[in-house]
């Protein structure tokens, strides 16, 4: 289909347009006009990533000058792998037409995924994998085993940078399968062939955290054109991972580790001395002209900022007790022991950066000005030792890392030193958290870099939330409801059991047996019900813990089991993986299954339960984040002061996004239908009701509002039968799908009403 947005010829891969999707491109095309920054909110399954690759495609054709890339951030490999496959369609949908896009697609993600070197891919562990990547491919190491035929070398690597780094992938898409057999066949490495390319392709695919986190930022996304579209999908807990890019924690174990590093690299620094003491003295020159090119490569619009080396940094001198390398590890060695006099704490300590610096200052004579410096001296040093194994140097990256971030920042951050690791709260083992309080730290570099960013999600509500903590002006914001031509939706509120004691999962009541067997007894009345699959989510693994154990000696599980298997998620990812497998075929063969599952957890984010997978979500409770976290308390403090944003709002706007992302998991397209349960009776405030996302709430009338179990159990069944009757496609058409001839409609429409806008306008 051919539509003509505002304008703009845009070439969308199917028959049909939904109502949404055609204002979705609207809104996003002004945004592209406007060359600022949006946020959108597009209700699950209504075909959000196709709507932004045919606009943003058609865009960058339409206008080379204004626009020359696009970049789409997702959290997942699995949604990465969804996106490429509708530009691949899209692709294909251009060559129907008789038209070349041209453009080149490619998709990046971590060594562990796109590793075809057998000895290294075999670790299997992510960190393992990019340790011995990166011990086989350093410069050093090369042109040392170079003379040596029997030395450890990556042929994939090495004949990439003979042949393939100057070579220009072809126009097409390209998938991480795409790339590695791709390079089995021209014996590159895929890897670093995606690196190489998302410079010159078209379109990028990667992670978040290739353009968020400020220390992998700085090795890939750095050069990236500021002429680009930044697509952040599934972005509702952006916030939280901005805060988790920036923040570090450090216990005695890492001390320990760190001064033993000091130690290794105090041997080396002797050794190179009675080998070649010149390299020590150019040492210092090459990493002054580093910070120089830095510097330079940032005047020159070409360096995206790295929070953690400010520019006023890149400007200044390395202070000269740090110039020389035995002089810097003694510096060292005295930071990382007046941090383990700070560790031993008995009662809980809070500090702000600058109030820390000046008592170390006061303590141990140590300046903020070398300490702003250690990052990039400690690189430099283990460059000039040629040190491969950085894997076992960790420890010391992490204290340099908390050296920079504290002397760099004033504000947006806190330190809080617990005498106690939350996860053995009788064991005493002190923990210094360096935690960041201000999301806008990390996203800050983009906003104000690049053209275009986009954040958007099928539950961003309330909208209007996102640029406070993210601390940026949207052209754009908007949240669009679902046009539907039945309605296949049933949220319910439940409010109490059909003994009519109220459910809710609030710590007074958590715990009340009668709540618990209400709690069981919806479940087992709606498994008895509900076909194929149901879904579960619980607050917390405690909670899910404590419950089923309940529920097993009241013999509800029995009752459940009578009618589904059951299977559980745990906070082990490979037991997951093969619970959802034996769940998906419980529900394909008809034996039906229920997925015991956590907000927050990996079946909340990225787990699409479509179709026949999931026919209905109970959420057990509200998923408020832990309360009593002192960092948490820090962070509701540093909103309030600095944003105005009240605890309990952010609170509520926190638990409520999540648990409309758990329920969101059950409908993924208008073909769809599913019901969906917010089990608590504090679901029925307005506070917490108004937070659910528009395309939900507008189902959410009185009459479901606050309904016993029995009650909800009597509207399942009245539902689904309605639901089994055949939907044809006909009766969507132009209610929930619209066709070319209906689409060019709603073009002529607005068109009458802009010039006749534009008549009254001329004629005052």
């Amino acid at each position: 289909m051919k539509l003509n947005i505002d304008g703009l010829l845009v070439y969308f891969p199917y028959e049909y347009v939904y109502p949404e999707q055609y204002q979705y491109m609207r809104e996003l095309k002004q945004t592209l006009d406007a060359k600022g920054h949006g946020a959108l909110e597009m209700p699950s399954g209504t075909g959000k990533t196709t709507t932004i690759l045919s606009l943003v495609v058609a865009y960058l054709r339409e206008h080379p000058g204004k626009l020359q890339k696009l970049v789409y951030c997702t959290r997942t490999v699995p949604e990465m792998e969804k996106v490429l496959e509708e530009m691949r369609r899209l692709d294909e949908y251009y060559t129907e037409c008789s038209q070349e896009l041209g453009f080149v697609t490619v998709g990046l993600t971590s060594r562990k995924h796109m590793c075809i070197n057998p000895e290294v891919s075999r670790l299997k562990e992510g960190k393992m994998v990019d340790a011995k990547c990166r011990t086989l491919t350093m410069g050093w190491v090369r042109e040392r085993n170079r003379s040596d035929p029997m030395a450890e070398k990556c042929s994939w690597f090495e004949d990439f940078e003979d042949k393939g780094k100057i070579h220009q992938l072809d126009p097409g898409v390209y998938s991480m399968d795409d790339l590695k057999n791709f390079g089995r066949l021209k014996g590159w490495c895929p890897y670093f062939m995606a690196r190489t390319a998302i410079y010159t392709a078209n379109i990028v695919v990667f992670s978040y955290h290739y353009m968020l986190d400020p220390k992998i930022a700085d090795l890939v996304s750095k050069n990236l054109t500021s002429q680009a579209c930044i697509i952040f999908d599934e972005a509702h807990n952006i916030d939280n991972v901005c805060i988790d890019s920036m923040s570090l924690v450090i216990n005695r174990r890492t001390l320990d580790r760190a001064k033993d590093n000091i130690g290794t690299i105090d041997n080396r620094v002797k050794q190179l001395k009675e080998k070649d003491a010149q390299k020590l003295k150019e040492e210092y020159a090459r990493l002054v002209e580093g910070l120089r090119q830095a510097a330079s490569d940032q005047e020159n619009n070409t360096y995206l900022s790295n929070p953690t080396l400010p520019a006023d940094v890149l400007n200044e001198s390395i202070p000269g007790n740090i110039r020389n390398c035995q002089h810097f590890l003694g510096f060292m060695r005295r930071f990382i022991e007046y941090l383990k006099s700070v560790l031993k704490v008995q009662h809980v300590v809070s500090d702000n950066p600058n109030s820390f610096l000046q008592t170390i200052y006061n303590t141990v004579c140590i300046d903020r000005k070398p300490l702003r410096f250690v990052t990039q001296r400690l690189n430099s040093l283990m460059r000039t030792l040629e040190i491969e194994d950085m894997e076992n140097f960790r420890s010391l990256s992490v204290v340099a890392t908390f050296a920079t971030l504290v002397s760099t920042y004033s504000k947006g951050f806190s330190i809080i030193i617990e005498p106690y690791d939350v996860r053995t709260p009788t064991i005493y083992n002190p923990v210094l958290h360096f935690t960041c309080m201000d999301a806008s730290i990390a996203i800050k570099p983009v906003f104000s870099r690049f053209q275009t960013t986009i954040i958007t999600s099928g539950t961003l509500s309330p909208i209007e939330m996102y640029p406070r903590i993210l601390d940026f002006r949207p052209v754009t914001t908007s949240s669009y409801t679902m046009t539907l031509a039945r309605e296949c939706i049933l949220p319910m509120i439940v409010a109490r059991g059909s003994d009519q004691v109220s459910v809710s999962s609030k710590y007074e009541t958590r715990d009340d047996i009668a709540v618990i067997r209400n709690y069981g007894s919806l479940l087992a009345e709606l498994a008895a019900v509900v076909p194929d699959g149901m879904v579960c989510f619980f607050t917390s693994y405690e909670y899910m813990e404590s419950v089923v154990s309940t529920w097993v000696n009241q013999g509800i599980m029995a009752n459940v089991q009578k009618h589904k298997l059951v299977f559980f998620e745990t906070q082990n990812n490979a037991e997951t993986t093969l619970a959802l497998e034996n769940y998906y075929r419980a529900c394909d063969n008809g034996r039906g299954a229920v997925m015991l599952s956590v907000a927050r957890g990996k079946v909340s984010e990225g787990i699409d339960f479509h179709h026949h997978y999931g026919r209905c979500v109970i959420m057990f409770g509200i998923p408020y984040v832990y309360t009593q976290s002192r960092i948490l308390r820090a962070r509701l403090d540093y909103l309030r002061d600095q944003y105005r944003i009240r605890e309990n709002d952010f609170l509520t706007f926190d638990a409520l996004r999540h648990a409309s992302q758990c329920v969101g998991r059950v409908l993924r397209g208008k073909t769809d239908y599913g019901i969906m349960v917010f089990a608590d009776t504090r679901y029925s405030r307005a506070d917490k009701k108004s937070k659910i996302p528009k395309w939900i709430l507008e189902h959410l009338g009185d009459g479901v509002a606050s309904l016993a179990v029995d009650e909800a159990v009597q509207l399942a069944k009245s539902f689904l039968r309605k639901m089994a009757q055949p939907f044809p496609q006909k009766d969507q058409i132009g209610l929930s799908i619209l066709t070319h001839e209906q689409v060019k409609q709603m073009e002529d429409k607005h068109n009458m009403a802009n010039d006749s806008l534009d008549t009254s306008q001329l004629s005052e």
